[in-house]
């Protein structure tokens, strides 16, 4: 059987956009050019551009299109940042964030999953991403500092590596909670410490898997 074509288009998604209480227009743009079908699974094609996760390999589901862009509005992007996501999975969040930022360093625990998510970006013309295979948790230290980080899965507190890779005056987006209850929380890093400043929304990750989270398992959260 065929895989359904997609249902709608990137414009619908903005309209949910808006009706959640976006704002922001960089954001509002970054969602109008950046076609969602291309970065889900063929069998998903007719959820594309409806504002529900899907679901992908390993039993993890991405992250709900308006989650994603409350998410990335608090990081206040104005262009010239380095960004890192933790949770790349197919690649849509990145793709978003890297027409927002100078740059995008995205990790990913599977490598089957960052292979698709370098396939979906380059299919779909974004530059100035990174992808790598390795824990979360543990950042990606090569390249910070980084001005902004987004964590797509949840854990009780903020990995240590990820306080340290973010630059003083950065923002870190992070679901907090023991995995399934959690809140969504902005941070901000002043004189070297790392500051909760807003609970964005009640969420549901699954728990973010690594050396400063959760051991072990296949769960590691919504993209």
């Amino acid at each position: 059987m065929p895989a359904p074509s997609p249902a709608g288009s990137p414009e619908d998604l903005v309209r949910v956009l808006r009706a959640e209480g976006i704002r922001d227009r960089r954001v509002l743009a970054a969602f109008r050019a950046v076609p969602r079908a291309w970065f889900v699974p063929p069998e998903a094609a007719g959820q594309a551009y409806l504002d529900v996760p899907v679901r992908i390999p390993h039993g993890q589901v991405t992250t709900q299109p308006s989650l994603i862009a409350a998410m990335v509005a608090a990081l206040g992007l104005t262009g010239g940042e380095r960004v890192l996501e933790v949770g790349t999975g197919l690649g849509f969040q990145t793709a978003i964030l890297a027409r927002l930022a100078r740059r995008v360093v995205s990790v990913e625990r599977f490598a089957d999953l960052a292979a698709q998510a370098r396939a979906n970006l380059a299919a779909a013309g974004v530059d100035g991403v990174t992808v790598v295979v390795g824990d979360g948790t543990l950042g990606v230290p090569e390249h910070a500092p980084y001005q902004a980080i987004v964590v797509a899965a949840a854990s009780p507190q903020v990995p240590g590596p990820l306080v340290a890779q973010l630059a003083d005056g950065g923002r870190l987006v992070h679901p907090v909670g023991p995995g399934g209850r959690e809140e969504v929380t902005v941070f901000s890093k002043r004189a070297g410490r790392l500051v909760a400043d807003t609970r964005l929304v009640p969420a549901r990750f699954v728990p973010l898997v690594g050396a400063h989270g959760t051991p072990g398992g296949e769960g590691r959260g919504g993209r």
